[in-house]
Order: C-alpha cells, then sequence, then structure tokens
C-alpha cells in the first residue's frame, strides 16, 4: 500500500526525506503531537498503545529514563501489533513519545544534597483541589517538562527492529500568581486533565513567566529533536528505512 505521511511544505531534510513514502505510525491518541508533527511536515498515522503505562517511577536511578522507557514500551508495542497483525503491511518508522512533569528544577544531586528531597513526578490532578495544590507548589517557582521519544524500525537482523530513543528537557518558570488567579484558573478546568495541572498552550499561559527549553516539548512533543535524530540516524545508518 503506497504511503506518504511527508506533506509538501516539509523542509527536504535527509531525515525527512528518507520518509517520503514511508509508512510512518506516531504511537499515541494525542492531538496535540499530531499537530506539532503537522505542523513540521510530518503527517502519520495515529495508533495509540495498549501499554498501560505503568512503569514504577522508584526503579529507575535516573528519573529521566522513565519517560523514555514509557515511550520505548508504547512504540515497540504498537510495532510489534501491526507487524503481526499484517506481515505484508509492516510499519516502516514508530514513534513513541511519553512527557512528564517534574517538580522543583533543580540539579538532582544539589536538591538532595540541600534539601533531602527528589524531584517528584506530577501526574493528572484527581479533583480541583488537587489541581490547585499542584499550582500553588509551582507558583513562583520552576518545574521541568521531560519527553521521552522512541524510534523503532525494522532492520535484518533479530529481533527484527532496532530502537533509538533520548529525552528532550525543558525548563517552565512560573509567575508569582495571586490566589485568585490560580482557583480562576483551576475552576476554568483547563487543567485537570494535563499533567502537572496546566496546558502551557491555552490559558494556562497566563500563569507562566518563561520557558526555558524547546516549547513545543511542553506543549507535548520535542519535534525539533526528533528531526535531528533522524538526520543522525540517515548519517550513522546507511540502511536506516530502506530494508
Amino acid at each position: 500500500m503506497s504511503r506518504n505521511a511527508v506533506l509538501p511544505n516539509a523542509l527536504k531534510t535527509p531525515g525527512i526525506e528518507r520518509l517520503r513514502n514511508k509508512r510512518v505510525v506516531l504511537a499515541s491518541a494525542s492531538p496535540r503531537r499530531k499537530e506539532i508533527l503537522r505542523m513540521l511536515g510530518l503527517d502519520p498515522e495515529a495508533i495509540p498503545s495498549t501499554f498501560p503505562e505503568n512503569l514504577p517511577l522508584s526503579s529507575f536511578e535516573q528519573i529521566h529514563e522513565y519517560p523514555v522507557a514509557t515511550a520505548t514500551q508504547k512504540a515497540a508495542e504498537v510495532y510489534k501489533r501491526l507487524v503481526e497483525a499484517d506481515p505484508d503491511d509492516p510499519p516502516d518508522l514508530v514513534i513513541g513519545a511519553d512527557t512528564v512533569v517534574f517538580t522543583h528544577a533543580l540539579p538532582a544531586t544539589t536538591l538532595e544534597m540541600e534539601t533531602g528531597t527528589r524531584q517528584e513526578l506530577l501526574e493528572k490532578p484527581t479533583s480541583k483541589a488537587d489541581n490547585l495544590r499542584m499550582l500553588l507548589d509551582l507558583n513562583g517557582g520552576v518545574c521541568e517538562v521531560v519527553s521521552g521519544v522512541s524510534l523503532v524500525y525494522p532492520i535484518l537482523t533479530a529481533p527484527g527492529y532496532a530502537i533509538r530513543e533520548f529525552d528532550e528537557r525543558s525548563l517552565v518558570y512560573f509567575a508569582e500568581n495571586p490566589r485568585h488567579v490560580l482557583e480562576a484558573y483551576v475552576e476554568n478546568g483547563e487543567g485537570i486533565d494535563r499533567a502537572g495541572g496546566f496546558a502551557v498552550q491555552g490559558l494556562g499561559a497566563l500563569l507562566i513567566r518563561k520557558i526555558d527549553g524547546d516549547y513545543n516539548n511542553v506543549v507535548g512533543f520535542p519535534g525539533t529533536a526528533l528531526f535531528k535524530m533522524l538526520d543522525m540516524l540517515v548519517e550513522d545508518d546507511d540502511d536506516f528505512l530502506t530494508i
């Protein structure tokens, strides 16, 4: 079946050119990730992973490995499922991603030595009260948004696919917001289904003073880092997406 995930407006970089007429799959149902990729010239199929995303954070010595491992599990699950469903129409590239928010973005060693605490993972709020608690904790401070990205693609040797993965980190600086502003944001409901309890691309922008790093990473996908990785794969591996 002929497919082309590369849009007409895409830059003709080595990595993008290698994706022409290939089956590219995004292992996610996130409309934000899809929108970011389309903006950058790539329109993959969206096939959500069934991986339960239940890896224990405590099992990772470095907390930044957590979203990378989750992204890899998502991408590998989708890749293997599609190959098994139709061996004659396997994906050429599956992109997995997981974006998380960590509190108190300081170098881990410094934070642990000075306070005896470790960065904590901020999940989606369980209620409006929980959302307000999160925002009060973040208010006037800095949090770290980390995206893990994993690329799964076919190779000729066992197990039949290779995995390349990376993480992208951005710092989000919150303004010193009055409590009534935080309460109004919570009542709006925008942050209730977002990790960390805020959406930087929406009304949550009113709470933010500045971002250090890739804005799109904070929204949900580090597109710039992905395209750099694709170029690196083309440069390092002549067989990348050619089998």
